[in-house]
């Protein structure tokens, strides 16, 4: 114990005459959080709160220092913009000095369960409900481990400390996240979101993996069935990654992050799940909405008026309502979090033109392809100014959180489909018969149905056929899913208009990989739709 008091002097980091709260459990997190008016409790216990101005990621603010270590090394653009290394200590100095003399919340956690690869994080939080976040989200370390615990990075949130001068500081407005892989520190200032907390690990562990240790880090869901078969399911928000991997036939690894090794073994990077609510019904999703007890932290939901139940509906706060919790409140899940070498890989987007297939097997090309542009779809209503479906594309479906090169992680995955003979699947889990407002979402029950057959191998025997457009192999029968659905074409009723939009949406596809052409190999290029807007062609209806 003398060991752990001499290691808990914050003074090391800037932090004077803070009053340190250390690895207090979640029960008094949320009192802490009721006591100063920051949280409410719903009607079976769980803690809600609001995150303020900021009710998502501000990736316009998000930050990587550019110095020796990653000048060369990282992706520069619009997604991942440099920050000047003196910048960066003003800042962590103002933010320092911000927060010294105050009460912080210290929560000593981990991140990658696999044990090889396993990286110690120290999280310094002004909020003690942000301090219940990482406890539920990163792995949770055992009693001997805290006593000899020794940080490798450092993540200091500061929500209340908005810049006061930002364009001097390098920064675009008064809120920040900064990741500088030389000190080993994630700087969020200015926003309560707590995705900000685990986006900025990810991010660092998605330019140490692959650089360092070879590892394939991966924005996605995977589960392992009773025979040891791992499966991995890539998608952006609202694709159903988190629903499609909740299988109560198959044992959860984990619902957003994990890493691939040179071993051929999945590993989850965290100890927990961060489940968007929004329309959330037992009915459903019963594994999430069960999730929601007492330990659990719901974020930006609303109360039915005059009670303590929630109106899991009600968007008037934001669309993006979440909430996190640790991954034991899921009862069917893989212990310890890592599987074997995936099996089947499914890439699921949202297309609300209705016009992609709802299954279809990729090849490697084409997997690749489909990986460096993770496209999905936007609806009418889900941002201001949309009034029809827009195509989204973020590359390696989180583009957001990838430092290198996407055909860095493309050409991983690419490599790695060729040696272990893993099958990858483009889902659809969005519209049919139409676009939105048209068509109908395709029913969660064909897709699973599809997904399992995928699984079983049921449709590695069956006759295929290739889109003519998009250049996609379809099969022709699936069981128990009507026929028609699985060749989009044969669900709409104007057959011309499908035409039509398949052509406009293989152009997208062609204008967005254009910034990836001058690194991508030619079987990546030939792995995209077959057909430009400006080509005329002949669909056989």
């Amino acid at each position: 114990m003398n060991k752990m008091d001499t290691d808990r002097n914050l003074d090391k980091y800037g932090l004077i005459d803070v009053k340190p709260q250390w690895n207090i459990s979640p029960q008094k997190l949320q009192q802490k959080t009721i006591d100063e008016g920051m949280g409410k409790e719903t009607a079976n216990g769980t803690l809600a709160v609001n995150t303020g101005k900021f009710t998502g990621r501000s990736p316009k603010d998000r930050f990587i220092v550019k110095d020796d270590y990653t000048k060369d090394a990282v992706w520069w653009g619009n997604i991942n913009k440099p920050i000047d290394p003196s910048h960066f200590d003003v800042l962590y100095n103002n933010v320092s000095s911000y927060i010294s003399g105050k009460e912080v919340y210290v929560r000593d956690s981990y991140v990658c369960a696999d044990p090889e690869y396993r990286l110690n994080v120290r999280t310094i939080t002004e909020y003690p409900w942000s301090s219940m976040f990482v406890s539920n989200m990163f792995l949770r370390c055992s009693e001997e481990e805290l006593e000899h615990f020794q940080e490798d990075w450092l993540v200091l949130c500061v929500p209340s400390y908005v810049c006061p001068d930002p364009e001097n500081n390098g920064l675009r407005q008064g809120n920040f996240s900064i990741i500088n892989f030389t000190k080993k520190i994630a700087l969020v200032g200015g926003s309560a979101y707590t995705g900000e907390i685990k986006k900025g690990i990810f991010s660092a562990l998605n330019m140490i993996l692959p650089t360092e240790r070879n590892v394939l880090p991966m924005h996605c869901s995977a589960n392992v069935g009773a025979k040891g078969d791992t499966a991995v399911f890539f998608g952006l928000s609202g694709t159903g990654k988190t629903t499609l991997s909740a299988d109560p036939e198959r044992k959860l690894i984990g619902d957003d992050e994990h890493g691939w090794t040179a071993e051929n073994t999945i590993f989850n990077f965290e100890g927990g799940c961060y489940a968007k609510a929004i329309d959330l019904s037992e009915e459903k999703e019963p594994d999430i909405f069960r999730a929601i007890k007492p330990g659990a932290l719901l974020e930006n939901v609303v109360f039915k008026e005059g009670t303590k139940d929630i109106d899991f509906a009600d968007d008037s706060i934001t669309q993006n309502t979440r909430v996190s919790y640790p991954i034991h409140h899921i009862d069917n899940i893989q212990k310890p979090s890592y599987a074997g070498n995936p099996t089947n890989i499914f890439f699921l987007t949202c297309d609300a033109f209705g016009v992609l297939p709802p299954i279809s097997k990729l090849t490697p090309g084409q997997a690749a392809y489909h990986f460096i542009s993770g496209y999905t779809a936007k609806v009418a209503g889900t941002e201001e100014g949309i009034s029809e479906p827009v195509p989204s594309f973020s590359a390696c479906f989180g583009a957001p959180f990838m430092p290198l090169h996407p055909t860095v992680y493309a050409e991983m995955l690419s490599k790695k489909m060729k040696d272990t003979g893993t099958n990858i699947w483009l889902i659809n889990t969005g519209w049919s018969g139409g676009p939105y407002g048209v068509g109908s979402r395709i029913k969660l029950k064909y897709t699973r149905r599809m997904i399992t057959a995928a699984m079983n191998g049921e449709l590695d025997n069956v006759e295929y056929s290739q889109h003519p457009i998009l250049g996609l192999f379809m099969p022709k029968y699936c069981p128990e899913v009507p026929i028609e659905l699985l060749d989009p074409i044969n669900t709409w009723l104007q057959k011309g208009e499908y035409i039509k939009k398949s052509i406009r949406l293989a152009h997208s596809f062609h204008l967005n990989f254009e910034k990836f052409e001058d690194q991508a190999s030619k079987a990546i290029k030939e792995g995209g739709p077959l057909i430009e807007e400006h080509h005329s062609m002949e669909y056989d209806v």
